[in-house]
Parts: structure tokens; C-alpha cells; sequence
């Protein structure tokens, strides 16, 4: 008796394991045919389940998105609401003051002062709103003209300065060298202007009390203009770097809640530098490290 080689096992087994694949196919295939109404029923209830379960995710997932933007637009109204309501108590408080009192002319001066500074701040959350609805509807900018970087940044500088009381050494100016012509962009003043007061308002505001930041504005390379604004404040967690150029998005921590705003400054910087066919983001070592925001525009 001759016992079979190696090969021919192998053969074999291919064999009788494909026949065995055709059985089951063929017995499976008959089985369909035979009872194609059953088939039938079984692929649209699997298919019908499926849907049913993708409408419910969908249906989850713009529940949870409409819950948080009804959340977010709550704690807006409230913001917004806060800011209004403080500068008009104070404007009234020091009216009524100088209405039914007789002050020397030190206070009275001191009065105006403060009142000039509470109606600046009652215009500024105005003009955020009034942005924030005029970028959303808008999609060119109503101005465009070559812009020199260093003179605008300089000037918001110089605000931030008299406005915070700021001295040179808590709000430092950096400009960077140039590659032997400045750095112009082509945009819309106001808006760029618009631009470095949020980010430069946001870094003192957010410093809390360890105000020290460092703005930079120069040439990038020989096509890009770049600006940073730097601080040593309560920092950004990593999550939620890109998160926070969302309309009315405010980081969640307890610091940041002691901080008046309407979660409208970064999206509205974003919303402006986009416009202008740059890019904006921000960058942070994580809570407590401080941040630093970079806005790139292209050069003229």
C-alpha cells in the first residue's frame, strides 16, 4: 500500500475545504431563494434598526449642541447684562452725587474721571456686540488700505497703557527687526485696530494680578507679518486652545469666572483675522503658565 506524499495531502485538504465552502454557499443561496420573502424582511429590519439607531446619535448629538449654545447664549445675556448694568449704576451713582452735594473741584474732576471711564466701557461692550453681529452677516471688509504694523500696534500700546495704568515695564513693546522694508498688510484699520485691543485687553484682563506681558509685531518672513501677545497669566488648559475663538466660549475654571467678559473678544479676532486672509491661535503651557496669542497676516 502506497502512502500518499506530502503534496497530495495538501491538495486534498484544499480540495475538500473548497467543496466544503461551495456546500455551505450553495445550501445558503438555496436556503435564500426558497425563502426570499423571509431574506427580504431580514435586510430592511437590519437595515431600518441601523437607521433608527443613527437618527437617535444624530438626534443626541444636536440636543447636547443646542443644550450648550442655549447655555452659552444664557450665560452671554447675563454677561452682556453685567456689563451694562455696572457702568450705568456707577454713571447714576456719581451723578445723583454731584446733583444733591456740594463737592470741591479735586472730587468733582475725579468724578468725571471715572465716569468718562465707565461710559468707555459701557461703549466698548456695545461696539463687541454690534461687531460680533456685523462679522457674522458680512463677508468683506468695508475698507482696505496698506497698513504699517508697527505705528497701529504702538497706539494700541500706548491705550492699554493710560487705560490700565500700565507702566513700560509691566507692558512691554518689542518691535521685530525688519528684513529691510516694515511690515505693511493691506486690511481695514479699525478692524485690525479691534483686533490688538481685545488680545491686548484679554492678556491684562486674564494676568489677574501678575501683569506682565510682552507684545511683538514684525515681519515673519518675506511674506508673512506676524504679531504676539504674551502673558504670564492663569494660563489655557490644552483642550482648549482652539475652543475658546468660539462665539460666547469661556474656558471653565474657577479664575476665569472672576474675569468680566462676553465671550465675544476672540471671536471676533478670529472672525477679523480670517477675513483678512490670515490665521490666529493660541498657544499655552497649561493652567497657571500664562498664554500667548499669534496672529500671522500676509504681508503687502
Amino acid at each position: 500500500m502506497q502512502v500518499p506524499s506530502r503534496k497530495s495531502s495538501i491538495i486534498f485538504f484544499i480540495t475538500f475545504g473548497a467543496c466544503l465552502v461551495a456546500f455551505a454557499v450553495a445550501l445558503n443561496v438555496g436556503w435564500a431563494v426558497l425563502h426570499w420573502r423571509q431574506v427580504a424582511i431580514l435586510v430592511l429590519g437590519i437595515v431600518f434598526f441601523f437607521a433608527i439607531i443613527a437618527g437617535l446619535i444624530l438626534n443626541t448629538i444636536f440636543l447636547v449642541r443646542e443644550i450648550r449654545r442655549n447655555e452659552q447664549h444664557d450665560s452671554f445675556i447675563n454677561a452682556v447684562t453685567h456689563e451694562l448694568k455696572t457702568p450705568i449704576t456707577s454713571i447714576r451713582l456719581y451723578l445723583e452725587t454731584l446733583k444733591t452735594r456740594d463737592v470741591d473741584e479735586k472730587t468733582r474732576q475725579e468724578f468725571y474721571t471715572i465716569m468718562l471711564a465707565d461710559n468707555d466701557q459701557l461703549l466698548h461692550t456695545v461696539e463687541q456686540v454690534l461687531r460680533a453681529g456685523r462679522l457674522t452677516h458680512r463677508k468683506a471688509a468695508a475698507h482696505r488700505e496698506r497698513i504699517q504694523l508697527a505705528p497701529l500696534v504702538q497706539e494700541r500700546i500706548d491705550w492699554a497703557r493710560v487705560r490700565y495704568h500700565l507702566d513700560e515695564r509691566t507692558l512691554v513693546y518689542k518691535e521685530l527687526p525688519d528684513d529691510g522694508a516694515p511690515a505693511v498688510v493691506v486690511g481695514d484699520m479699525e478692524e485690525l485696530r479691534a483686533v490688538l485691543t481685545n488680545l491686548i485687553d484679554n492678556a491684562i484682563k486674564y494676568s489677574l494680578h501678575n501683569n506682565q506681558i510682552s507684545v511683538e509685531a514684525g515681519p515673519l518672513d518675506s511674506t508673512r507679518a506676524v504679531i504676539r501677545v504674551q502673558d504670564n497669566g492663569i494660563g489655557i488648559p490644552a483642550d482648549q486652545l482652539k475652543r475658546i475663538f468660539r462665539r460666547f466660549y469661556r474656558v471653565a475654571s474657577r479664575e476665569s469666572k472672576r474675569v468680566k467678559g462676553t465671550g465675544l473678544g476672540l471671536f471676533i479676532v478670529r472672525s477679523i483675522i480670517k477675513r483678512h486672509k490670515g490665521r490666529v491661535f493660541a498657544e499655552s503651557a497649561g493652567v497657571g503658565m500664562g498664554s500667548t496669542f499669534i496672529i500671522e497676516l500676509p504681508r503687502a
